[in-house]
């Protein structure tokens, strides 16, 4: 049994390919069965947020050759699901040969290592960020729903769960507010110190949106819209935070009246796009806009950014803005990371031990097999009233017999080839040097 995991992040890929790999979670439970009919892996769940996709498989085979071929087998599926050879990306044509310039793969130990930085948020854009262990649960939970989970998954999910679990309650490395939510905020206070005199405009109404009105609030923001795609769910904001809340499609109304603009919505396509802002514009006399779009795909047309008075940041910019508060993290990062390898080592010496527990399980069944054979033959020759001495010891040479052979045969071959290595790992798996070591001292 082996792990592999395949994706692509912030670190390897610019959003506008980032985008074009993204799942919905409506998509997802699709996209895990055609998955697992596409690549044959019985084992697969998919993570995707707004920094990165990755898919992770449990493979009965982890042989090298194995592992690069399920490899080669996601990255096609992922060109070939999302129909993206007809994209291009910095003038190049974008295939499954080029996409996989931009991802990464990594199995077993680094798999299982992989995991449990993400979960702990280690592997963010905002170290420590507490977001993606509920996004990590999330998509566990669709992975479950849609019956691509085993037992070999299943395990790793759940030890990474509680590896972070640990590591949030015995470190500081979510102490600081260096989420993407609260980058944001702080980019709007850079640009409008006073934040009291402001209206904000949140689009969307998910975790990242509530966050976000939350740190806009402790910062005194003066009137907040929330639009979402349905009123109800936009009004659970506005009566926890205050606020208006408004439909999606009355967006171009109300744009004018906002001086922050803070989008993250899981529409395929742009929500607000050029000629809405260019309106907007003119009905507020060109006074500025600052706007964030955090969603992948984006939600806010890039061409937004070459309107004067507008200033347009993307999640990719967010990078610079949350530096500053990451120092006290970056300790706690160290002794989670300590943590994690001393856990990922917990882990995959269970994971080896099972597949001891499998072998034993096997060995045994087969001895018994033989056994149960020989002891049939015996009690066949006793009720012919044949001699029992001699039952007994024909019944026991043929036993030895029977359990020596394949051994022999093993042993003999790899002395033929001059496997010293093997038959001493040999005589230790059969106590010889134990015992012969024994006897020796007992002579002296």
């Amino acid at each position: 049994m082996g792990y592999i995991t395949a994706g692509i992040n912030h670190r390897t890929a610019p959003i506008s390919l980032r985008e074009q790999v993204a799942f919905s979670a409506d998509q997802l439970p699709d996209a895990l069965q055609n998955a697992r009919a596409y690549t044959g892996i019985e084992e697969i769940a998919i993570l995707s947020t707004c920094n990165r996709t990755e898919i992770y498989c449990a493979l009965h085979n982890s042989e090298v050759e194995a592992i690069e071929l399920c490899y080669g087998k996601l990255i096609d599926w992922l060109t070939h699901y999302h129909q993206i050879n007809s994209h291009q990306i910095n003038s190049h044509q974008i295939n499954s040969q080029l996409l996989t310039e931009y991802t990464y793969c990594f199995h077993d130990e680094e798999a299982v290592r992989h995991l449990m930085r993400v979960a702990c948020g280690l592997d963010s854009m905002v170290l420590g960020e507490p977001q993606i262990l509920g996004q990590l649960k999330s998509a566990y939970a669709s992975a479950q729903e849609a019956d691509t989970v085993g037992p070999a998954l299943n395990r790793l999910f759940q030890h990474s769960f509680t590896t972070a679990k640990q590591i949030r309650t015995e470190t500081a490395i979510n102490e600081q507010p260096v989420s993407v939510a609260y980058a944001a905020t702080r980019l709007a206070k850079q640009i409008f110190s006073d934040l009291s005199e402001n209206t904000a405009l949140l689009i969307g109404a998910g975790e990242t949106i509530e966050l976000t009105a939350r740190h806009l609030c402790q910062q005194g923001v003066s009137k907040l819209i929330v639009a979402n795609r349905t009123l109800e769910r936009a009004r659970l904001l506005t009566d926890r935070f205050g606020g208006r809340p408004v439909l999606l499609s009355d967006l171009s109304q109300i744009l004018h009246e906002s001086d922050i603009v803070i989008s993250s919505t899981a529409s395929p396509i742009p929500v607000l796009g050029k000629g809405a802002v260019e309106r907007a514009l003119k009905q507020r006399k060109h006074k500025p806009m600052f706007m964030v779009d955090i969603a992948v795909p984006r939600d806010i047309e890039p061409e937004v950014s070459e309107l004067p008075d507008v200033f347009l940041y993307t999640v990719d910019d967010l990078q610079d803005v949350i530096e500053d508060n990451l120092q006290q993290r970056k300790e706690a990062a160290r002794k989670a990371e300590r943590m994690i390898e001393a856990d990922t080592f917990e882990f995959m010496t269970r994971m080896r031990s099972l597949n001891a527990v499998n072998l034993l399980r096997n060995y045994r069944q087969s001895t018994e097999t033989i056994r149960d054979q020989e002891l049939e033959k015996a009690m066949q020759w006793l009720a012919r009233g044949a001699n029992p001495e001699e039952v007994l010891q024909q019944f026991a040479r043929s036993l030895t017999n029977k359990l020596m052979h394949q051994p022999s045969v093993q042993l003999k071959n790899a002395a033929a080839l001059g496997q010293q290595e093997k038959l001493e790992w040999a005589e230790k798996l059969l106590g010889l040097g134990i015992s012969q070591k024994t006897d020796s001292t007992q002579d002296a």
